[in-house]
């Protein structure tokens, strides 16, 4: 009996690309010391075997949402094998692994936020196409920046808009998110502005003036130096570039969702907008503004 894992990866169609590419690697990595330890199909695969396994990845060091993943990798592998009649039983069925924590990015204050979006001053002093890039790319950048944390936006859902998701008119983005579940949401005025400036301006001088053997895809709102969609990869950088401590792309969308639940908006409000399936998945952002809730107490009550 074959492993399998091409039909399995064709099984995970409705999945988020970055999802199908994770479970691809995990269950590759497990195919590989399951083979070194002498089994060579899902029929030989018991219990004891995938405990092991999740025991030696600790002992590597993963760290424990890793764990948890490549365990939720695993579980879906064999419950698709035992649905197909592959194996009348799932060795995988309630396999536990330790939890990925609550590790979140650490909020942003308002000044850092500030000094990433207004970011350094647009272009240069120099005239010729040095200066034409270096505003288009900051064009590009200010756009980016304030849809991560103007709208919450996931850095994949960023790097996969379109221009038809654009309603600048209306103020709305609609996006694809994970499960190919697709919400619509608002944009704030800077935010539209800057999205307008780019498609307007930079996104064309962008193409102009960097060469490359492939055009531009037409449909993509944002493309990297080299003309192409732009990626996660250079959305960590545009981060890198603008932020004065270093942090991660999605501290914006974290940063997004702790300042709107301060702020005194409704949790289920705010898991509409960050487009989670489980208003569980929402409240783990609620602990951060504990410690706000608590300094209000403090200055408030009487008799704090």
């Amino acid at each position: 009996m074959a492993w399998d894992l091409e039909e399995f990866d064709r099984s995970l169609g409705g999945r988020a690309p970055a999802t199908v590419r994770a479970y691809r690697s995990d269950l590759a990595a497990f195919v590989d010391f399951a083979e070194r330890a002498g089994v060579e199909s899902p029929a030989g695969v018991d219990r004891i075997l995938l405990r092991r396994y999740l025991a030696f990845l600790t002992t590597r060091r993963y760290a424990r949402a890793s764990i948890a993943r490549k365990a939720a990798s695993l579980r879906c592998y064999f419950a698709w094998l035992q649905r197909r009649g592959i194996l009348a039983v799932d060795p995988a069925r309630r396999l536990s692994a330790p939890t990925g924590g609550s590790r979140l990015p650490r909020v942003l204050d308002q000044r850092e936020v500030t000094r990433i979006l207004d970011g350094p001053p647009r272009g240069g002093g120099d005239d010729g196409p040095g200066a034409d890039l270096a505003r288009a790319v900051a064009e590009r950048d200010d756009a980016v920046l304030e849809l991560l944390y103007g709208s919450g936006l996931r850095v994949a859902e960023v790097c996969g808009l379109d221009r038809a998701d654009l309603d600048l008119r209306g103020r709305t983005v609609t996006v694809t998110g994970k499960g190919d579940r697709q919400r619509r949401l608002p944009m704030h005025d800077r935010c539209t502005a800057a999205v307008a400036v780019w498609l307007d301006h930079g996104r064309d001088a962008m193409g102009s003036l960097t060469r490359t053997a492939t055009p531009a895809p037409a449909a993509a709102v944002f493309l990297n130096r080299h003309g192409v969609r732009l990626g996660p990869r250079d959305v960590r950088r545009i981060l890198d570039r603008r932020s004065p401590v270093p942090t991660h792309p999605h501290a914006l969308r974290h940063t997004f969702a702790t300042h709107l639940l301060d702020g005194g908006a409704d949790l289920r409000v705010v898991q509409e907008l960050l487009g989670h399936a489980s208003l569980q998945t929402t409240q783990v952002y609620t602990h951060v503004s504990k410690e706000r809730l608590l300094s209000v107490y403090g200055k408030s009550h009487p008799r704090a």
